[in-house]
């Protein structure tokens, strides 16, 4: 398929796990990919692997002046943004007495601020062509309250505000705001913590049977980019093999 064709996608967080299946997908369809992290070597090896004359840029999404520069080298260079993807995120595990504050803003710098900036940055380049699509990486521990996750839950808490919050906002400019919620997914970030030890209890919780990989994810997210979504924003899709039912 080539639904992306001669679109710009920025994906963050995409040197691996389901940012990298995520760019994987836009690129295969066509997209010229923006590919972002915190990983240069990373971000540049996806972005080879996405074709298209993809690129990738080191950032750090909290830092006000990089997202800046990104964006600045995006519009300059291929003359806007028509799909913005915020996957990039710190997944800790901690528990609650162990939260302070220094870990608190760690985690709300890069969750939730991250995704501010990002979407305050490509919204802006997506006015002024009235077009774009943003799809937010939340998670389903917002509605299962994970535990040893404090800080995270709520950052992404304030990612699925944001995201119906930017709905009604941006909705006149022709910008879809949807948020996809992924359950505990089989990605590298997740088999450096203790959370790789929780596959087996989650999935009791399943209806359908099996660790969610990166590649279950890709496909609810770039439907939600794609130009058949325009008549869906505000909405949030949770994708965990049925984990969690709302």
């Amino acid at each position: 398929m080539t639904r992306f064709k001669d679109q710009v996608a920025i994906v963050t967080g995409s040197a691996q796990g389901i940012g990298k299946a995520v760019a994987l997908q836009l690129g295969s369809e066509g997209a010229l990919v923006i590919s972002v992290d915190q990983n240069a070597e990373g971000a540049n090896t996806t972005a080879e692997e996405c074709g298209n004359s993809s690129i990738g840029i080191q950032c750090d999404i909290g830092d006000p002046q990089q997202v800046s520069s990104l964006h600045e080298t995006v519009v300059t260079q291929y003359g806007g943004v028509d799909v913005l993807v915020n996957n990039a995120a710190i997944v800790p595990f901690i528990a609650w007495d162990d939260v302070d504050f220094d870990h608190w803003r760690q985690i709300m710098r890069v969750n939730l601020d991250g995704t501010f900036l990002m979407c305050r940055a490509s919204s802006d380049v997506m006015r002024k062509k009235e077009y774009g699509r943003i799809v937010n990486i939340i998670s389903n521990t917002i509605f299962a309250g994970t535990p040893n996750m404090a800080a995270y839950v709520s950052a992404k808490g304030g990612v699925f505000g944001l995201t119906r919050a930017l709905a009604t906002e941006l909705g006149a400019y022709k910008i879809t705001v949807n948020g996809v919620t992924p359950g505990l997914t089989n990605t590298e970030g997740v088999q450096s913590t203790p959370h790789k030890d929780a596959f087996e209890f989650v999935e009791m919780l399943q209806p359908i049977k099996g660790h969610n990989q990166p590649s279950d994810i890709a496909p609810a997210v770039v439907f939600l980019a794609s130009p058949e979504a325009h008549r869906i924003t505000g909405q949030v899709l949770n994708v965990d093999a049925g984990m969690v039912r709302w």
